[in-house]
């Protein structure tokens, strides 16, 4: 038998746990308490990789199997997670040299809802931590998205002229339910690199204004 997962590319498979012999040629089952063998699960994915494996007995198996959040951190990692955004005040690609140049993104929670081992696993989503990387070398791990001007809260002052290519990492924090049951949290976070923007450090020349 195999199961399809949404939303995680791959199959669900399951056999009687072989205890003495090889796959080919079992001499004896591995069983249960009431005598039926033991049932092993795995997961396969698209590339061929096998996860998730578990063992359970044939009534354990005709229930619905548990979601850990082992199982729901493993479906996370394979959500396509929406990159966050970088914002950089001021517009235009370009800011001065001892500049409080800032940064934002706006990027806020959201919720998904995946199928996996045949039942309904809701989540909520939100950024727990974004890692911004300035481009110099410096960077800063906070948990505010920062905001627009004039409510600076992420700025960098760049030492000198040059191009930078500045950029923001996002960690996710997750919480799930199973089938409409309580919320649980995942044990476990995603960090989803952020795409560079061009950014032209350059510096100002001071000009003289005569007044008449």
């Amino acid at each position: 038998m195999t199961t399809d997962v949404s939303d995680v590319s791959g199959q669900w498979q399951h056999q009687p746990m072989c205890d003495t012999g090889g796959a080919a040629t079992c001499v004896d089952f591995l069983t249960c308490p009431d005598g039926t063998p033991v049932i092993h699960w795995w997961f396969v994915t698209a590339a061929g990789q096998t996860t998730s494996e578990d063992y359970v007995c044939p009534d354990e198996a005709l229930a619905q199997p548990q979601i850990t959040s082992d199982i729901v951190l493993r479906a996370l990692r394979r959500i396509d997670l929406p990159k966050s955004q970088l914002i950089v005040q001021p517009p235009g690609g370009e800011t001065l040299v001892n500049f409080a140049t800032n940064f934002y993104t706006e990027q806020g929670p959201f919720n998904r809802t995946v199928r996996l081992l045949g039942q309904r696993v809701d989540l909520k989503i939100w950024p727990s931590q974004f890692g911004w990387r300035f481009g110099d070398g410096r960077t800063l791990a906070t948990q505010s998205a920062g905001a627009p001007y004039p409510d600076l809260e992420i700025t960098h002052e760049y030492a000198r002229k040059g191009g930078v290519r500045p950029s923001v990492d996002t960690t996710y924090a997750a919480q799930f339910r199973v089938n409409g049951g309580p919320w649980r949290d995942v044990n476990g976070t995603v960090t989803i690199p952020g795409n560079p923007v061009q950014l032209q450090v350059r510096t100002a020349s001071p000009i003289l204004v005569g007044y008449h």
